[in-house]
Formats: structure tokens, sequence, C-alpha cells
């Protein structure tokens, strides 16, 4: 489960007098527990790991099993009534585990085991898409996975038992050296109510720790880049042009069509093909006791040197020599103060930059790098984590735990481009009649490749405190405990100045020549808002796992959060108070053997928005456009003799002004929650083998995100009574203007539910009212909705020595208005600030297929131990496509822009060519299928400590699109004219093309 560091063992044994059974591991643990009347026992709360659990007689031992916990979950152990008769020690194991009916979680764990075998890529992620219903997130943010259909932000990430999350976005998270897991519990769904701020999905790795034997062990993996297959180059497409459509305010009563740029199709858009890498790792551990059965310690590290070339966009005409290194540390300590306290100390870091190198400018037409351009810039993720876990048996009923941790992240930016110019974007569409001659199809740009800039002194920081009381009362176990996190940011987000020249706090994006400007015309963009902002997340529990009889669990909980977000003064913008969160769970261990559990689970789970909610919502930002024509383009590709067409206006009202934060949220803003669904059944086939089958339905319930239409809200005031001079946007003096259409312009809501919304005058009186929005008032023609369901089934052999395989089949359909707190499509990283619900006319189209549901999904793992020396294994992963979309301007006339967002730039809303097109009606993607493959040798001449592995990622080579550009519509010229995108269709994310890793190893 989410923070779970902890297994149980349970099961059955004979009801005598004087019975007990014991539990002990390699680092000195024991517990031991009576057998009590019915023949029942369990050992809760013991760290996870392999343990030695012995029956005993009079405190003589009669048999002993080996079995491995996992976290958050039971393993049956059950001792028959012969075994009392024997006059000596049975040591046995089961070829096939029992099944765990002690758990009504959905978790698939992977062990250190696993992964020595598996030829999977060696992250936290990759091991995640082992489970069913994980699916890859958009390019667009990194390797973030999304689990059951929710986006990628709504996941949690832990590290024996802190919440290593990414702090700022939560996209992503910490972990662990690949070397030092010792298991990785992926949670699908289904954790009680002690864990919770996800609704999506859980990583929750747990490393390793010193035991009373010394271990020390190194590993080189080698990708080299002469075996990584060639990438497929990006060559524009053939876009349709599209018949045209009615349009009353055209001169010809007509809109037409045509292609941005009529000489693309066909030509390079990327060169890809010598965008390979080489990657190196050099990793090594130790681990032992420094006071046996009393203090153990275990230390690992590793770093990961990548060399890089990345031709950029015909666009950008440069390509990038790139080096990154990213450096782990983990150590722990283990203390057995006594037999009864134990404390568990952690430190993590990580040390990674990316992108240092050169930039050199490159010929599309020759596909050479040309000229030196400049140093890269260097982004640095470093990462800091200090973790204290104590743990006291008070008795063998009662157990408390207490876990804190704090954490600093910092993030900065070192600029190797020092550029003082602007930054020239779309210079294809410059007008050729400027250009020198001799001058590609691509137009001119410069050095400089930063629009806006990150603070060097960008800083993340968390503290938390969890305090866990659990005692077993009967046939209850009862559990109480508080769950408390804060988090700080510091100078966050883009800066619109540039460092080097900070008169320079634009950039240029240039407009398709027309009719209508036939030289061409050409937009200043004016993008940043660095700050500041800090957030708490506080929760309280009670928790009993009820025995109702033998064979038949209950879990019934309840949590209740409290997010509270701050803006850059400390003033609170976002408090939500009394979040109750039901979770309710049965288990039937239908034969009482633990070989057929029936299970379910309903519940409830809230998200909490991160710092990253205050960040343009909540503080100061500035997003502003201005139209010139032109009369020449230097050198450098920056236009002259510019001239504007009308004032600076924002999309979104952001000038730069501070906002209250107490308009800038719907006074009563609800959490974002969804409901939660599971049934299922886990079976033994035969003695080799399990199935089983799972339902789940989730229902997001409500969302969060950004409204700005504050046309809407005066419409409302004035239909409640109020003049409509005070809320005139053409009048400077209306009480209301300021308030309404300045500095608080976008609002946090609960789109779909009824929001009240505080607005202040701006007059000597600085009266104030609320102002009640319902889903009719917004304008909006449906609430949030975001629905799935699936069906997982499952057939399992588990390693017996020889071999194992695991094949699932998941079936998804999922429908809705909402992917949650990010957008795919185009990448926007906003969280709960996307351009969902700016405007009803943003929504229209929307409902259709979400962009983190696969209908089909196959999955398949497995190895086989062909000899003591040598294993073969392989992965295979199977889906159904992404859905497709075609973004461009509003209504039937095909021109409609009514909130101002497709102003100089693609596409916004869910119709194309006057048509609407929902989410999927343009199509999928195709099906993809990726084959990993492993050979493995290890010599007896080397006790098998030696290891020599050769895996193939991706063994096909099959690089089909997995992304393709959304937007259908790049430009209107004011009159008649639509501009089809020369990209719509294309693919922006592909398969990664096939790669080799060799490695070698040696544990002793």
């Amino acid at each position: 489960m989410a923070q779970s560091t902890t297994g149980s063992i349970f099961g059955q044994a004979p009801a005598a007098a004087g019975e007990t059974v014991s539990a002990s591991n390699a680092s000195g643990l024991t517990r031991e527990v009576a057998v009590d009347s019915s023949g029942r026992f369990q050992i809760s709360n013991v760290p996870v790991g392999v343990y030695t659990v012995t029956l005993k007689k009079d405190g003589a031992v009669v048999d002993s099993r080996k079995v491995s916990l996992a976290p958050g979950a039971g393993t049956a152990v059950t001792f028959s009534a012969e075994t009392t008769s024997l006059s000596a020690v049975t040591v046995s194991a089961n070829a096939l585990p029992a099944i765990d009916v002690s758990s009504v979680s959905s978790s698939t764990v992977i062990t250190a085991a696993d992964l020595r075998k598996l030829p999977i890529s060696r992250n936290a992620e990759s091991i995640a898409l082992l489970a069913p219903g994980t699916v890859k997130g958009s390019g667009f943010f990194g390797n973030a996975v999304a689990f059951g259909g929710s986006s990628v932000s709504e996941n949690a990430y832990y590290v024996n038992g802190y919440n290593t999350g990414e702090p700022y976005k939560n996209l992503g998270g910490f972990a662990l050296p690949y070397g030092a897991i010792d298991q990785q519990e992926t949670l699908t769904g289904g954790y009680s109510a002690k864990y919770g701020r996800s609704d999506g999905g859980v990583i929750n790795q747990l490393g390793k720790r010193g035991t009373n034997e010394w271990h020390f062990g190194a590993q080189v993996v080698w990708q080299p880049r002469f075996l990584e297959a060639t990438p497929v180059n990006n060559r524009y497409g053939n876009p349709a042009i599209p018949a045209d459509v009615v349009n009353p305010n055209s001169p010809d009563g007509y809109t037409h069509y045509q292609l941005e740029d009529p000489s693309k199709p066909g030509t390079l858009n990327q060169y890809r093909n010598d965008n390979k890498q080489w990657e190196t790792t050099y990793s090594a551990y130790v681990g032992g006791p420094l006071i046996q059965d009393k203090l153990f310690m275990f230390l690992a590290a590793e770093t990961t040197k990548d060399q890089i070339t990345n031709v950029e966009s015909a666009a950008n005409q440069k390509v990038q020599y790139l080096r990154d290194k990213n450096t782990k540390f983990y150590g722990k300590l283990d203390w057995n103060i006594t037999d009864s306290n134990v404390l568990e100390l952690t430190a993590l870091k990580q040390n990674q930059s990316n992108g240092a190198g050169k930039t050199y400018q490159f010929d599309n037409s020759t596909l050479k790098s040309g000229a030196f351009s400049n140093n890269n810039d260097v982004t640095k993720d470093n990462a800091q984590f200090y973790l204290g876990h104590f743990t006291s048996y008070i008795t063998d009923s009662a157990t408390l735990s207490i876990l804190y941790g704090k954490a600093h992240f910092q993030d900065p930016v070192v600029y190797g481009n020092t550029s003082p110019l602007p930054f020239i974007s779309r210079p294809y569409n410059q007008n050729p009649a400027f250009l020198p001659p001799g001058t590609g199809p691509n137009g001119i740009v410069n050095a400089q490749g930063n629009t806006t800039w990150t603070s060097p002194k960008a800083s993340n920081s968390t503290h938390g405190l969890r305090v866990d009381f659990d005692y077993k009362l009967g046939d209850h176990d009862l559990a109480v405990g508080i769950d408390n996190m804060s988090y700080g940011a510091k100078n966050q987000g883009p800066d619109n100045q540039n460092p080097f020249n900070p008169a320079v706090n634009y950039y240029w994006r240039y407009a398709p020549v027309s009719t209508t400007y036939p030289n061409g015309r050409v937009q200043k963009r004016t993008i940043g808002w660095a700050t500041s902002m800090t957030m708490t997340q506080k929760a309280y529990y009670l928790q009993d796992d009820w025995q109702v009889s033998s064979n038949v669990l209950l879990n019934i909980g309840i949590r209740n959060d409290h997010f509270t977000n701050y803006n850059d003064v400390g003033k609170a913008f976002v408090d939500e108070k009394n979040q109750w969160e039901p979770r309710i769970g049965a288990s039937w261990d239908v034969n009482g053997d633990s070989s057929f559990k029936i299970y379910g689970n309903v519940g409830r789970y809230y998200l909490a928005l991160p710092d990253n909610a205050a960040e343009r919502a909540a503080n100061r930002s500035t997003y502003l456009t201005q139209y010139f024509t032109y009369t020449g383009i230097d050198a450098n590709g920056v236009p002259t003799g510019v001239a504007p067409l009308a004032d600076p206006t924002s999309p979104d009202g952001e000038y730069g002004l501070p906002k209250d934060p107490q308009q800038v949220t719907a006074r009563n803003l609800k959490p974002e929650y969804v409901d939660e669904f599971i049934a299922g059944f886990d079976k033994k086939l035969n003695d080799e083998w399990t199935y089983g089958a799972k339902a789940m339905w989730r229902d997001l319930k409500t969302a969060i995100d950004d409204e700005c239409q504050p046309g809407q809200i005066a419409n409302k005031m004035i239909a409640m009574g109020v003049d409509p001079a005070k809320v005139d946007p053409n009048n400077p003096d209306a009480d209301y203007y300021n308030s309404l259409y300045g500095a608080s312009y976008c609002r946090l809501i609960n789109p779909g539910l009824t929001n009240t919304m505080l607005v202040t005058s701006q007059n000597a009186t600085s009266s104030s009212m609320t102002v009640s929005m319902t889903q009719k008032d917004w304008g909006y023609i449906n609430s949030v909705r975001r629905k799935i369901g699936s069906l997982n089934l499952y057939l399992e052999h588990p390693f017996d020595g020889k071999w194992m395989a695991r094949l699932d089949y998941t079936w998804s359909r999922g429908f809705g208005n909402t992917e949650g707190q990010v957008r795919s499509d185009f990448g926007q990283g906003d969280v709960s600030k996307t351009e969902d619900w700016d405007s009803w006319q943003l929504m229209d189209g929307q409902d259709g297929d979400l962009a983190n549901v696969r209908k089909h999904q196959i999955r398949f793992r497995g190895a086989y131990q062909i000899t003591p020396e040598w294993l073969v294994s392989g992965t295979l992963l199977a889906q159904s496509g992404t859905p497709k979309e075609c973004l461009g301007y509003y209504g039937t006339d095909g021109v409609g822009d009514p909130t101002g967002y497709n102003n100089g730039g693609s596409g916004n809303y869910h119709w194309c060519h006057g048509v609407r097109i929902p989410p999927g009606k343009a199509g999928h993607t195709p099906w993809t299928e990726q084959v990993n493959l492993g050979v493995h040798y290890a010599p007896a001449f080397a006790d098998h400590k030696l290891g020599f592995n050769l895996d193939v990622i991706n063994a096909l080579n099959q690089q089909r699109p997995i992304q393709t550009d959304a937007a259908g519509e790049s430009a209107f010229d004011g009159v008649n004219t639509v501009f089809v995108n020369n990209s719509y269709g294309d693919g922006i994310y592909w398969q990664p093309p096939r790669t080799v890793r060799l490695s070698v190893q040696y544990d002793y």
C-alpha cells in the first residue's frame, strides 16, 4: 500500500496448549505469538523480507517454513495436525504460494529476484508497466505512467514509507538505484483508509537492508550506440484539404482552406536517423552487520552516463550533442535497539544533470552539421532525503510506528546559451521577399533556444510525519494514525526576462503570409510567472480489519483529509477541510485453505492540488500577445520595420498584476475525488497455476480546473439585479470591472457543480458580493465526466526454481470530458489549470475517448532456467492505440475564436473545418507490440556469483507513432482563409528503436 513497508504472516496450526509460532529474519528480528483456541495465528507489522516461520510446542521446534513477505500483504502458512507428533523438525516450502486472503488491495509486487531475470528498462515506471491497467503517459511528461485511466499527475511515489513524488507538479518521483530495490509494489487500487492522496496509482519501493552476512557486488551495464536500431525519420504528411464551408461574414460567403505551406508534404520535418545514444551504468553495493543481530548497514550507489545526438526539427535548424549524468545514492541503517524496538535510518540522494554539451547549426538539405551555435543549457535536478522510522512492538497485540522524513530539491538551469537575441518561432512563415537569396525554405533562426528562463535558485522542500498505532483485540485488528505532509517551493516557473539581455522579455512568432497581409504578420509574445508557494496536507484515519469468521475478513475504515494551498505571500487560497473517505473491503477464503479467494472493495479517494496550483492561478503571471506588420527581416531572423496592428492582449487576463486569494477560487471549492468499485477472485488451478479475474469501475465525481469567463459572471450579476454599468468591461470606472476583467481573470472551480464566487468592488467602498454560478450559468453542456471500467483476466505460474510465467489480458472502456489534472494532447502541465473548462466553447466537443485508456492490453512476463548456468526471459506489452484529435477554430463557419486562444497559434477547440470532432472520432493510433528478450549466463566456475546478461529491448524494432499532432488548423488570415497545419496527424512521439543492453555483474 501507499506507505507500507511491512507485511504479515497468518495461518492455521493445531489448537493445542503450549503451541506458539515465531518468525525471524536475517536481520535478527524475531516475533513470537501464541496460537489461539481456534488454531489461528497472525504476526503483523514486520518488515518485508524472507522469514523462517517456526511452529513450537512447549518451546520445542516441530515444524519450520521459509516465506517471503510483500508490503501491505499477508503470507499464509499452514501447519498440519500431524506435524506436532513428529519427533524431528520438518522444513518445507510450497511450490505454489498460498493466495493472500488477508488483502483486498490490487497490487503487483516485483522482487529483486524478478528484476534480475526480466528484460525491462531500468526505472520504476517500466516496472510499474508490468501491472495490469497501467499505460505509459504522453511523451510530453517523460516516463510518467497513468493508472486506470487517470492522468499522470494523480499518482504517488514512496521509498521506505516516505513520499518521494516530484514535489512541484507531482509528475513522477524519486526512485532507488536499480540494484538497491528489494521490492517494488505497484498499487492500482483498493487500498485501505491508512493511505491516500492518490486517485491514480502508487509506486511503492522498498530498499534492501543489511543482514547477518556480509554481501557486496558491482555491475556494469552498457547500451552501445552501434547496436541501436536507426530511429525513423519524421516527414511531413499530406493532410486533406477540406471543402469550403459557409461563412456569412466572409466577403464571398465562404471560409476557404489551404495548407500552411503547400511545398512541405513529403519533405523532411525532422531528421531522426542519427538521434541515437550511448549509455553506461556503473553500480555497486555492500551490506552486512556492524554488530551481529543488532546493527546493520546497506549502501548502494549508481551512476548512469549518456551521450546523445539530437537533431531538432527543420524549423529549429540545429543539432545538439548532449551529455547526461544521473548519480544515485542509497544508505540504510537498521538498529534492533531491543527485541521489541527497531529504528531504521535511510538517506537518499540524486544528482542529475541533463543537456551538457554543444549545439551546432544543421542543414536539413545536406543533413550535415554546420557552424557552432552555442553551449547547451544544463538542467539540474538534485534531491536529498533523510528518513527515520521507529517501530515499537509494545506487546504481542500493540504496535506503534513513527515515521519522519524531510527532503530538499534543487532544480536550477545553468545557461550555456548566452544569446541576447529573442527566440524565433515558426521561421518557415517568414516572408521570402525579405530573406536574402539562398535562404532555405525554413527561414532564418538565431542562436537563441529559449522562450523563457528558469531561476538558478529554483528549489523545493518537503517534510512529513506519520504515526500509526495498531492493536489486536480478539477478531479485530484496530489501527489509528495521522499522516501529515508539508511542501514548499521557491522561484518556480518560467521567467520572461532574458538574464543576458533584460530588455528582451519576449519572443517573435511568425504567421503565414496571406492576401490580407501580403507582407506578413508577426506576433510578439511575453510569457512568465516565476514565483513561490507552500501547501500542507493533513490526515487522520481509523481502520478495523475484522475477522468475521475463520474465512471471512472485513476491512472497514474511514479517512479524513485536509488540504491547504498558500500563495507567494503565505495567504491561503485553497482550504479544503473534512474530506471524509470511507473504505470498505471484504475477502472470502472460500475453501478455508487460501486456495480460492473472492474479494471486493469500495472506496473514495481524494487528491490534493500540488504546489504548482498557485502558479498562474493565485500568483502574478504574464501572458501577452501583440500582432505587428513588418517590412524586413534581419540576419538574426528578427523582424524590422514593425508596426503594431493592435494593443497587447492577454487571452486569460494575465497582465502581471497581483491577485486576491479570496477571489481566485470558488469559496466552496471541493477537492478532486474518485469513487472506486472492485470485485474479483483468485483461485488455484492446480499445484502449479493460479488464475483469476478482477473488474474495476472508477467514477470521477469532482475535479478542479480554472474558468476564464468573467462575462458569464457579469451576466449572472446582472440577472441578480446588479446595475449593468457596474460590470461594463468598456467602463474603466465600473465598480466590478477590475475584479472581473483584471488580475483575477481565471478562477479555480469545480466544473459542473454550483460554485460560489466572491467578487470585490474596486471603488472607494470596496464592497463585495458572492455570486452563485451553476453549470448552466457557466454555459457548460455537461458536468465533469470521467468514467472508466475494466476487466482483467490472468493466468500465472510462479517461479518454482525452473520457470515462471504470467499472462494478463485487460479490457478497458473509458469515456468523458476530463482527462484529469493535465492535458496530454498538447502536453499542458499546468496542473488543474488546463484549457479545459476555461470557457464553455472549449468544452464543446470534448466528450469522447480518454487519453490514458487503451481498450485492449496484453501482458506477458516469463523466465526459464535452462540449466543452473543459463536462463532466458521475455516480456510482451501489446496495447491498442490512443485517441486522435483535430483541434481547430470554433463553429460551423470554421473561423470562430470566442476565447481568443487561437490568437497567433494552432486551433484549440474540438472543431475542425466547421465540424465538431470529439477525441477518438478522428481515429486512434495503431496497436503497439513491444517484445523484450533476455539471456543470462552465470558460470559454475564462479559459483554462479558472476553473471553476464544480454537484453534486447523492443526486439521487433517496432517504431509506430504513439502520439500524433492534434492541431488541425494553424492560423486564420482574419478574412476568409484558414490554414491547415502541415504536421496535422503526423507522429510527435514514437516507440523507441530496438536497443541492446550488455551487462556483467558480480555478487558475493
